[in-house]
């Protein structure tokens, strides 16, 4: 499987002139090849070569490998808009966001990430220097550093494309590499997990990962960022900037720990992992406006790729299930009425008497799917009676 190992390039100022110099010129020319995307009505990578590929390494000193990058970078980002306008997400047919979408073409900021391949960019992982073209020619010996696990993915494993980012003023490569991939095991019944807002997760084990406290700091960071946007003087601008992307590195750190006990609980009992398909959620939920920037906030998707990707060099099972009516269906008798759960926290079987917490009783329904779709798709005939 893939990964993503992240470094910080250390350049001297000369070469971190050098780098900002490349990032200016490979952004301009998509832009250009962008508004001719546009103009031609072609998006096909190799259609837009025979376009705008001479044109772009003349203009703007590309070389051969940077040129082909940067009209695939354009092509890559035309599929995405095509994807998200297809998807809705940015808007309804007609809206204003969306006509825009539609008619005006993609423009890249000077600093927007630009792909390198190992033409263009070399290890030395005993020097803890890369090699890396720009415009200005081949740089040499540019020393970066990193985090252990991160510059042993980086020492050890195959290195595919790796993206040039800056970023608050700092240099960064973004490295693909190859790990290695365990098989998955059979799974001995599945650990349900239930996402929420009030409750970040909350396992059929009972095991409950609290969403106040990291709901309350991002209440906090909102009343701040408020305060600063009205004050409006260098300093609170300054403050801004500096805090900017705090609170969505904090939530994901959380994110990462909850998905690491999960993964670490799943695998310590040969147990698999279900979770609801939350896809589309924001659009079908209707809320009173207070609650929208909490569902806005709520970072379900990025929980749900972390205990993905997890699970994968784990080898532990994962499952998507079906959200629908968990949390109104009891776990133990498969009664499912609206009445059974009087407020957010409680689960009240009707029919039963079973008393729970209302996610706990979701996570429990969760772990039965995950038992039910992982069966019906790995072992199809075992529930069928033998023929005679």
């Amino acid at each position: 499987m893939k990964l993503v190992a992240q470094v910080k390039l250390l350049p001297t100022p000369e070469q971190a002139a050098a780098l900002d110099a490349t990032l200016r010129a490979c952004n301009a020319a998509a832009s250009d090849v962008a508004r001719m995307a546009r103009d031609l009505g072609c998006y096909r990578n190799y259609d837009l070569r025979r376009h705008a590929y001479h044109g772009i390494k003349a203009d703007y000193r590309l070389g051969a490998q940077a040129a082909q990058h940067v009209i695939k970078k354009v092509a890559d980002a035309y599929t995405t808009l095509k994807a998200n306008i297809k998807a809705g997400n940015l808007g309804k047919l007609g809206s204003r966001r969306r006509r825009a979408a539609e008619t005006k073409p993609v423009s890249f900021r000077w600093d927007a990430a630009q792909p390198y391949d190992a033409r263009m960019l070399s290890w030395q992982t005993d020097a803890r220097t890369v090699s890396i073209w720009t415009i200005d020619g081949r740089l040499k010996g540019v020393a970066y550093t990193g985090l252990v696990d991160q510059l042993k993915a980086v020492a050890e494993r195959p290195i595919g494309e790796s993206d040039l980012v800056h970023r608050d003023g700092m240099w960064f490569l973004y490295a693909t590499v190859e790990v290695p991939e365990p098989d998955v095991y059979d799974p001995d019944g599945f650990l349900g997990v239930d996402m929420g807002i009030a409750n970040i997760a909350y396992d059929s084990d009972g095991r409950r990962y609290a969403g106040g406290p990291l709901n309350g700091y991002r209440r906090r960071q909102q009343r701040l960022r408020r305060r600063l946007q009205t004050k409006n003087t260098k300093s609170a601008r300054r403050l801004l900037a500096r805090r900017r992307k705090k609170e969505s590195r904090h939530a994901a750190n959380i994110n990462h720990t909850i998905a690491k006990r999960i993964v670490t609980e799943a695998a310590r009992t040969s147990r698999g992992i279900a979770v609801e398909k939350l896809t589309g959620i924001r659009d079908r939920v209707r809320l009173r406006k207070p609650q929208r920037v909490t569902l806005s906030s709520w970072s379900f998707h990025q929980l749900g790729d972390v205990l993905t990707y997890k699970a994968r060099r784990a080898g532990v099972p994962l499952v998507q299930v079906d959200p629908r009516y968990t949390s109104q269906t009891c776990h133990g008798c498969g009664h499912r009425d609206k009445r059974n759960r009087p407020d957010q926290e409680t689960f009240h079987c009707r029919s039963c008497g079973v008393v729970a917490h209302a996610d706990h009783n979701a996570a429990l329904n969760i772990a039965q799917r995950g038992v039910q779709d992982w069966g019906a798709v790995n072992r199809p005939h075992a529930a069928l009676p033998h023929s005679r």
